[in-house]
């Protein structure tokens, strides 16, 4: 039986937590740092950090943050947003993250892919696919890049299938459909997913009740399990989760 993770996640702008509904009308929730240093403390297995205005703001992951937020924490750190070359991945690397997560830069140019995990190893790349429901693609979803601002005209599940095959370590789909509403995660887009790779899977977007993390295990085939307002706003302790998962049969790290 996989042991399952669950995977807190900070949304950054203007060094402040954030958190919106389909990536819009923003809400501030928090301090990074202290929020961090919390998750830690409260069991949480890995901790994502995504600077959501990078790509729209064409400019770089503000590295401070991740300094901040790696200087309070033990477990393994994911950071995202405005990373698009093999400098941007180890300037990340090198201020305290241990994963990069890529987005739009790789469906830019999918060599990023190939070149970073050639040159640091795929256990260091994440790669992250935003997607929304298109009845015009294969699989019923399409990529969206630029925040969740621009479709792609590419087919999600394709894509995560093709990033597997470039070397990517792990695969982070969120549904824009989702994002936010705490209306549970898009088990159907994480399944699609899950079922296209080999590689794990990372479930984001929408939870809101504990169930919605038992769904993403059972029904979604998720590895990781990431959530964003039900941490920040307390609405849920990491610890909650795990128990709870626990008393559900699903194996997690107690």
């Amino acid at each position: 039986m996989k042991t399952v993770k669950i995977m807190p996640c900070l949304d950054m702008k203007d060094g402040r937590v954030v958190k919106g509904v389909h990536f819009v009308d923003l809400k501030d929730a928090g301090d990074p740092v202290e929020n961090a240093a919390l998750y830690q403390k409260e069991g949480a297995d890995e901790l994502a950090m995504l600077d959501i205005a990078a790509t729209l703001e064409n400019r770089k992951t503000r590295l401070e943050w991740v300094k901040g937020v790696s200087s309070v924490i033990d477990i393994p750190l994911t950071v995202g947003g405005g990373i698009a070359t093999l400098e941007d991945v180890e300037l990340t690397l090198d201020a305290g993250a241990d994963k990069v997560s890529i987005n739009s830069a790789a469906v830019k140019n999918p060599e990023i892919v190939k070149e970073t995990v050639k040159e640091f190893g795929s256990q260091y790349l994440t790669i992250a696919i935003d997607g929304c429901r298109n009845k015009e693609m294969p699989s019923g979803f399409e990529v969206v890049v630029a925040g969740g601002t621009k479709p792609a005209g590419i087919d999600a599940v394709h894509w995560a299938a093709e990033c597997e095959e470039l070397g990517a370590g792990v695969i982070l789909p969120t549904s824009m459909d989702g994002d936010g509403t705490q209306d549970g995660y898009d088990l159907e887009y994480t399944r699609a997913i899950s079922d296209a790779v080999d590689l794990p899977v990372i479930a984001s977007g929408g939870a809101g009740k504990l169930s919605d993390f038992y769904d993403a295990v059972e029904k979604g085939g998720a590895d990781i399990l990431l959530a964003a307002s039900v941490f920040h706003y307390r609405t849920f302790s990491v610890k909650q989760v795990k128990e709870y998962l626990s008393n559900q049969g699903i194996k997690v790290l107690l």
